[in-house]
């Protein structure tokens, strides 16, 4: 119900007018949701619950999902000095995107489908910036969407720093990539791939194996969160967490 009203508001309403309200129309909508019970660590709103929308457990203040939280988590924990980074982000979540917006002038975010708030629109398998220039870069859930996935993993490694680190993370499946460049419509890819605009299925090795190809160093980082915790993060999450 949560996505089919939000598809009708999208279908009447500009996104850039509905980016640019949407702050103001989740603070009153909240009040449905305050509690104690559960608590958002992006925006820190305290709610009774979370809404629900399939899979997803979605913040009424901010309007943040498990994995964005728990990315927002590794953030402070792993890199604290954050707001001192050169940072891109590609579709960012729009309450990433302004907590990150607010923070650091050094935070750059990237769209090309015009479905998120982004202040540039970088072809990932073809980014206009130069070797070496970021500390830290988002790839959440966009390599699924890109065919010549190889041409993005070698930009994403070529505008990395030394040292930097790329956080990567897609849907998963066991056993091997599953992949058909012959399946080219949308309801065949949401019938294959899951999402009528993705393109493959990774499994966790075999993008490891993908991302080693051109350079990267790749560790695997597990997340195991218990049903009905606090912060609503999802139950199990892999992260690839890729250096240079």
């Amino acid at each position: 119900m949560y996505s089919a009203l939000k598809s009708i508001i999208k279908s009447f309403l500009p996104s850039k007018f509905l980016f640019k309200i949407e702050p103001i129309v989740r603070y009153f909508h909240s009040y449905l949701y305050m509690g104690f019970k559960y608590e958002c660590n992006i925006c820190n709103f305290e709610m009774s619950r979370f809404i629900e929308d399939g899979d997803h457990q979605i913040c009424a203040s901010c309007g943040s999902i498990g994995r964005v939280r728990r990315l927002w988590e590794v953030v402070q924990d792993e890199f604290s000095n954050y707001n001192q980074l050169k940072i891109l982000d590609f579709s960012p979540s729009r309450c990433f995107y302004r907590k990150l917006h607010n923070s650091n002038s050094q935070y750059f975010s990237s769209d090309l489908s015009g479905d998120f708030i982004a202040d540039y629109q970088y072809d990932i398998t073809k980014i206009d910036q130069a070797n070496d220039t970021f500390d830290l870069i988002f790839c959440y859930h966009i390599l699924e969407h890109i065919e010549k996935d190889t041409l993005a993993i070698q930009e994403l490694f070529r505008i990395l720093k030394q040292k930097g680190t790329c956080l990567i993370q897609t849907p998963f499946k066991t056993g091997a990539i599953y992949e058909n460049s012959n399946i080219t419509t949308p309801e065949g890819r949401l019938e294959h791939f899951g999402q009528a605009d993705h393109v493959r299925i990774y499994s966790v090795e075999g993008l490891k194996q993908r991302l080693e190809a051109v350079g990267f160093t790749v560790e695997i980082k597990t997340y195991v969160a218990s049903e009905n915790n606090k912060n609503g993060f999802n139950t199990n999450e892999t992260i690839l967490f890729c250096t240079k």
